[in-house]
Parts: C-alpha cells; structure tokens; sequence
C-alpha cells in the first residue's frame, strides 16, 4: 500500500478540508495520515485530523524551518497551503523547502502568485489578455471626480473580504478612504456573483472547473452556494488559465454582468468553500492523491449540477489538557 502524508498549513477552521482528504485516501485504499498545522492550539482542524504540528506565525524567522522539520518527522508526501498571508513567503522558497523537506509544495510559481495577490497587478494582467475587470480609477481621477457612482474600494493585497466597500456618495468614499490603505478603486458591479473552484494538474492543465453561484456570505467566505455549470463562465475561467498557469486548487471570483464575465480576483489557493466542489463529485484531494500515484487525470464535467449547499458552524469541546471530549 502506498503512503501518502498530507501537511495542511494554517489549518484553523479547514475540517471540512482534512475530512476531504481523509475520505479520498480511504476511496483510494491509499494509507495517508493528515497532518494540520497551525501556530493556535485551539483551531478546531488540529482535532479533527490525524496528526497536529504546532507551527509558529508566519512572522516569526523559524516558520519555514518549523514546516520542513514537521514534513521530515511526518514524512510529509505533500505541503497544502491555506492562506493568502503564506503564498508569496512559500513561492519563494519553494526550490529551498521542497529539497530540505522532500515535499511536494503545493503552490504556484512566484509571478503567479504575485499577479494573484496584488489586486492591481492582477487588474493589470487581466486587461493585457483582454479579459473583462471594472474600471479601475487612478488618484487623479477620484481628486478630480472624474468617475460616477457607485464604486468599490477594496485594498489592494486584502483577504476575505476585509476592508472592502460599495460607496454611493462622497461621504461615503471618503469614510472608506480613510480606513483602507493603499487602495484599489473600481466600478461596481452589479449581476450574478460566482466563486469558480478550478483544478489544475501540475502542469497547469485544466482538470475540473466548477462554478458556485455565491447565495450568501459571511466574512467574505460563501455560507450558501449553488452548483450551476454555466457554460459561458466555465469556458472564460479555462481561458484566463491557459494564460496564467497555475497549479492545482483555484479559487477564481467573477461577475456576471450585462456586459459579460468580469473578473473580480483570483486565490491561487483552497477557498473555504471548495468541499462544495468536491462534494459534487470535482474531487481535487482524490486528484491530488491520484497525481502523486502517478496518474495522468483528463478534463471532465462529471460533477452534478444545480446542488445547493448550506453551511453551518459546529463545535469541538476540549478539556482542562486540551483533550477533545466526547459526549
């Protein structure tokens, strides 16, 4: 039997994740132990999971060498990051962390991640390779009101929706001025809003794409969701990868307005809402452990269609040693 470990990084609240990868292993007769890792004794994926690895913030100067020596003692197959605040740090020391650990990370190369998490260069991108993004307004313009309302102001390299803001008057677009620093200021959008979850092989071929019609929110993160295999949006997100080319889980947001795909952002990472996806049959931790195996993994569309998914908060008791307790 084979053996193929998974670390999952800043593992906080990912149980839906750990459990995904534990059910896959179990499918695939695969003998796997799912490490989570995360630098808060009390993120509920640490109890969920078979293994726990304690890790420093990302801040401190032995985070990369508190993730290598964990993968060592684990015997770590495969690096799963969560977070955006990780991405940059983990590209560039990719090379370095997959030689000393003898992992595979899974994340995509620096200028992708770079693209990705600079709101303005992926505006940029996106508008060199003639894909649809709202107007973005320079200083100048906003100085000299050289725009209409309403606008959206998010910050530039935010993160689940953090400091984000429809303005509809100048009141409004001062106040939100004042709070977010280094800005990006676009048209709003109005239509439907859809968190595509895209997986790619390491090669950067397209495996599965499956839109989520986003239904509610909570914390920037989908609470209700529908699966809704829209033929136009599925059609322009494989052609935004054919050009970006990155690797593995991706979470892309659009818009679909009257005026066609708009690109909102792109999270070259698992979103919190991606066991929706998998769920509905677009398995990317059964692909992962399939591509590990060795396997070459084809496009396909056999994920069903118009499920609706709910979410729901759940809790895990623990007691005075940090043991959970079962009732």
């Amino acid at each position: 039997m084979n053996e193929i470990n998974i670390l999952i990084l800043s593992a906080g609240r990912r149980v839906e994740l750990v459990q995904s990868f534990q059910k896959a292993a179990r499918k695939l007769n695969v003998r796997s132990t799912i490490v989570a890792g995360d630098c808060s004794e009390t993120a509920p994926a640490l109890y969920l999971a078979d293994k726990s690895c304690k890790l420093p913030k990302i801040n401190e100067p032995n985070y990369l060498e508190a993730i290598i020596n964990c993968c060592l003692k684990e015997k770590i197959s495969l690096i799963v990051p969560t977070i955006d605040t990780d991405l940059l740090l983990l590209a560039k020391n990719k090379k370095m962390i997959e030689e000393k650990s003898g992992a595979n990370l899974l994340i995509s190369e620096e200028h992708v991640i770079k693209i990705c998490r600079d709101k303005i260069k992926t505006q940029l991108f996106l508008e060199k390779h003639d894909f649809q993004i709202p107007r973005m307004y320079s200083s100048e313009e906003i100085n000299t009101k050289a725009f209409e309302f309403p606008l959206f102001i998010k910050p530039k390299s935010g993160s689940s929706s953090v400091n984000t803001f429809k303005v509809t008057n100048l009141d409004e677009l001062q106040n939100a001025l004042s709070i977010v620093k280094d800005p990006l200021i676009q048209d709003y959008m109005e239509g439907y809003e859809f968190t595509i979850d895209v997986f790619l092989d390491f090669d950067s071929t397209v495996i599965s794409v499956v839109p989520r019609l986003r239904m509610a929110t909570r914390s920037g993160e989908i609470s209700k969701g529908k699966i809704i295999k829209d033929r136009e949006v599925i059609n322009e997100v494989i052609n935004l990868m054919a050009v970006l080319k990155p690797i593995g889980h991706i979470t892309v947001q659009v818009m679909k307005t009257a005026k066609g795909i708009e690109f909102i952002e792109i999270n070259p990472r698992f979103g919190g809402g991606a066991p929706m996806s998998i769920q509905s049959g677009a398995d990317s931790t059964e692909n992962l452990y399939r591509l590990l195996l060795g396997q070459q993994l084809t496009y396909h569309e056999n994920y069903r269609d118009n499920l609706t998914f709910i979410r729901f908060d759940s809790s895990i008791c623990l007691d005075e040693n940090m043991q959970p307790v079962v009732w």
